[in-house]
C-alpha cells in the first residue's frame, strides 16, 4: 500500500496503531464509568486514565512510524513461536479454569514462552517457571493479602507455610510461660 506521494506504507504499523487506540478507548471508557467513593488521595479511575493516555500515545506513535520513510522493513513473523506462546497462555488459563491453580499456570506459561525465545533446556525452564510461580503466590496471598488461584499445589504449600510458621512461632513465641 502506498500513500499519495508514492510512500510505502507500513500496513502492520497502522494495524497496531488502530488496536492501541482501540484498548485506550476502552480502557478510558471504562474508567470514566467507575463511581467508586473515595475518602483520601486520587480517585480509583486515575490510574486507568494514566493507562488510557499511554496506549493512545503508543498508538499515535504506531500511526507516525507506519508513514515514516526509511525505516526498516519488520522481519516476518515466527509463527511457531507465537503458537507456543499462545499455547503457554493458554495452559495457564486452563490450569486456573480447571483448578489446576496459579503455579501450575505459571509454569507452563514460563517454560513455553522461554522455548518459544529458542531456549532448549525444558527441565530447567519447567524449574525456574516453578520457583518464580511459587514465590509470586506466597507475596500475593500471604505479604499483600492477595488471592490468586488456588489448586493442589497452593493447598500444599499453604498448608506447609503454616506449619512452618507455627513451627517456628512455638519456637520463638509462646515457649516462655
Amino acid at each position: 500500500m502506498s500513500n499519495l506521494s508514492g510512500r510505502r506504507v507500513d500496513r502492520p504499523a497502522i494495524i497496531v496503531g488502530v488496536v492501541l487506540l482501540a484498548a485506550a478507548a476502552v480502557v478510558a471508557y471504562d474508567a470514566n464509568n467507575i463511581h467508586a467513593g473515595f475518602t483520601y488521595g486520587i480517585s480509583p479511575s486515575a490510574v486507568p486514565f494514566v493507562i488510557a493516555a499511554f496506549l493512545a500515545v503508543l498508538g499515535v506513535g504506531h500511526f507516525v512510524a507506519a508513514f515514516k520513510e526509511g525505516l526498516p522493513t519488520p522481519d516476518e513473523a515466527d509463527w511457531g513461536a507465537v503458537g507456543l506462546m499462545s499455547a503457554g497462555l493458554f495452559g495457564l488459563i486452563a490450569s486456573i479454569a480447571f483448578g489446576g491453580g496459579f503455579i501450575l499456570g505459571s509454569t507452563i506459561l514460563f517454560a513455553l514462552t522461554a522455548r518459544s525465545f529458542g531456549r532448549k533446556a525444558l527441565i530447567a525452564d519447567i524449574a525456574i517457571g516453578f520457583v518464580l510461580g511459587l514465590f509470586i503466590y506466597i507475596l500475593f496471598n500471604r505479604l499483600l493479602g492477595l488471592g490468586l488461584p488456588s489448586g493442589r499445589i497452593e493447598r500444599g504449600v499453604l498448608i506447609g507455610l503454616d506449619g512452618v510458621v507455627g513451627w517456628v512461632s512455638g519456637l520463638f513465641g509462646s515457649s516462655a510461660q
